[in-house]
């Protein structure tokens, strides 16, 4: 099927119609959703965000200049907001908080299943000990597979920065993951 471009739906969003603006939002809701949950690790905050985002990515269409791809201006108007969630909500919630990820097939054995939610549980609360920028960095890495390049244009930070920003929070997320299954 013939799928239309982000700057085709823009333009299209831009001159009042609809259903241009309901397409984007379909298309990066998942992916907005999941950035922000591992970003703030409470579903119904990362709802919120997520709805914040497209708010303000809705009120600023107008100035989407186009230099870069709209995923990545998206992206890096919710790691704004996620910086300003981050200084509105300053005292950390509890480790005992993070939610626990639904596994999204009912084939899995159940051993496996365990398993895996035992690691996604260890990993959450592991990124919440990081350190935003370092969470950040991580997150745009591995979950939205950015280069260092990507992640240097995105966060104003030199590509070095970047670099150092990754191995230090891995270091980290190594430490914290050894004691959980120590």
């Amino acid at each position: 099927m013939f799928e239309r471009s982000d700057e085709t739906l823009i333009k299209q969003a831009l001159k009042g119609k609809k259903s241009a603006w309901v397409t984007l939002v379909k298309r990066y809701e998942k992916n907005l959703y999941n950035y922000c949950l591992r970003m703030v690790s409470n579903p119904d905050d990362a709802l919120d965000l997520m709805q914040d985002i497209f708010i303000a990515v809705f009120r600023g269409l107008a100035n989407f200049r186009g230099d870069s791809p709209f995923k990545g201006w998206l992206f890096r108007i919710a790691h704004y907001r996620c910086i300003e969630y981050y200084r509105r909500k300053k005292p950390m919630q509890s480790l005992d908080d993070v939610p626990e990820q639904e596994g999204e097939s009912s084939e899995v054995c159940p051993e496996h299943q365990f398993h895996s939610s035992q690691q996604n549980t260890a990993l959450h609360k592991a990124m919440k000990v990081l350190p935003v920028n370092q969470k950040l960095v991580v997150e745009l890495k591995f979950f939205q597979q950015c280069t260092f390049d990507d992640i240097s244009q995105q966060l104003g930070i030199s590509t070095n920065t970047a670099k150092s920003r990754l191995y230090s929070a891995l270091d980290k997320l190594r430490d914290q993951l050894e004691v959980s299954y120590v």
